[in-house]
């Protein structure tokens, strides 16, 4: 689709700046103001070793006019130094201060005009690069806290990628280092900028369930192979969610309802869960491979953590299984482990 390509390269990415461009506006034009304020001032003590073709007398208006047009390099010869200590004294001291000026001038005009421009071409190429990385499409509560616990998992917040198109929140998710996308993740154009067909996973959260399950039908469509998990907040649009490409689909509100049913069993149980979810609890719940080692070996042989289950060609199996009892190779180890630290 050279077309939709086309038309994806003109949303651009981007991320947090170190500082705003106002700041650095602000810092420049003071800088400026001090430099000439300096140079006014050892003119005016110079100005008997100044001569104005015009009229012969230097006055402070002068002085300000021969400053402004020194510091730009104009040179237009009407006032010009004659003694040689004033000549000696604006080689060796207003000189330099007259390069500084200069290179602060062209400094803004680099931040404003030049800076944004390499910004934009730096930002296209991390565009046309990204690779095995992870998109969030919405940035409310729900996908906020999970970028959060997907850094405090380890991923790289560079290599997380929130489309919104709300300002506030995007700001939010710069804030925690990610790059983002101000688009309609609905459009063909938006996923395709953002490489959807390259990227390892996509969370997607858009606070209406229509919408979200139009984003995983659109994602579906340009990437068959994305793995996606979506977030559904009415129990009868589980199926649609998953007819539309989801291979992971959470109900929070029924979720929450199973946490506080829990809660008739003991009343430690739900907090264990919540920790078990958390990688800032004490234990956490992974997935993973079976290693070479293990082949051959129980699920409770497994020295690393507690195994609860194997999934081996796409079938679960519980620790109380026969076929936990020998692990084989491409078996998917579900366990619960200590969090690290």
């Amino acid at each position: 689709m050279p077309g939709l390509r086309d038309r994806g390269d003109l949303l651009v990415l981007r991320r947090r700046p170190r500082i705003t461009g106002w700041q650095g506006l602000g810092w420049r034009f003071a800088a400026m103001a001090g430099l000439l304020g300096l140079l006014i001032l050892i003119h005016w003590l110079e100005r008997d070793g100044l001569k104005d073709a015009h009229d012969g007398q230097v006055d402070f208006l002068d002085v300000i006019y021969f400053t402004m047009i020194s510091a730009t390099t104009t040179g237009y010869g009407d006032i010009v130094p004659v003694t040689d200590r004033t000549r000696m004294f604006d080689a060796i001291v207003v000189t330099p201060i007259r390069i500084l000026f200069i290179l602060i001038l062209a400094g803004s005009a680099y931040s404003f005009v030049a800076r944004r421009s390499w910004e934009k071409f730096i930002m296209k190429r991390i565009q046309r690069r990204l690779t095995d990385h992870i998109i969030v499409t919405g940035f409310g509560t729900k996908n906020s806290r999970a970028v959060q616990e997907l850094i405090d998992l380890g991923a790289d917040p560079e290599n997380i990628v929130v489309v919104d198109t709300d300002e506030q929140r995007l700001t939010l998710a710069e804030d925690l280092g990610c790059t983002v996308l101000k688009a309609d993740a609905t459009r063909d154009e938006t996923l395709a900028a953002v490489n959807v067909e390259r990227a390892q996973l996509m969370i997607i959260s858009a606070g209406r369930d229509d919408t979200s399950i139009l984003i995983c039908l659109t994602a579906r469509y340009l990437a068959p192979d994305l793995r996606i998990s979506i977030a559904v907040n009415a129990e009868d649009n589980e199926a649609p969610a998953r007819r539309a490409g989801a291979d992971v689909v959470v109900n929070p509100l029924d979720f929450a309802g199973l946490l506080l049913a829990t809660t008739h069993g003991g009343q430690h149980i739900a907090d264990y869960l919540a920790d078990l979810a958390s990688m800032k609890g004490k234990v956490r719940m992974i997935e993973r491979d079976v290693r070479p080692e293990e082949v051959g070996k129980s699920l409770k042989e497994i020295s690393d953590g507690l195994g609860l289950r194997i999934i081996r060609s796409g079938t679960p199996y519980g620790f109380w299984r026969p076929q936990a009892a020998k692990l084989e190779e491409g078996d998917i180890v579900m366990q619960i482990c200590p969090t690290t630290g």
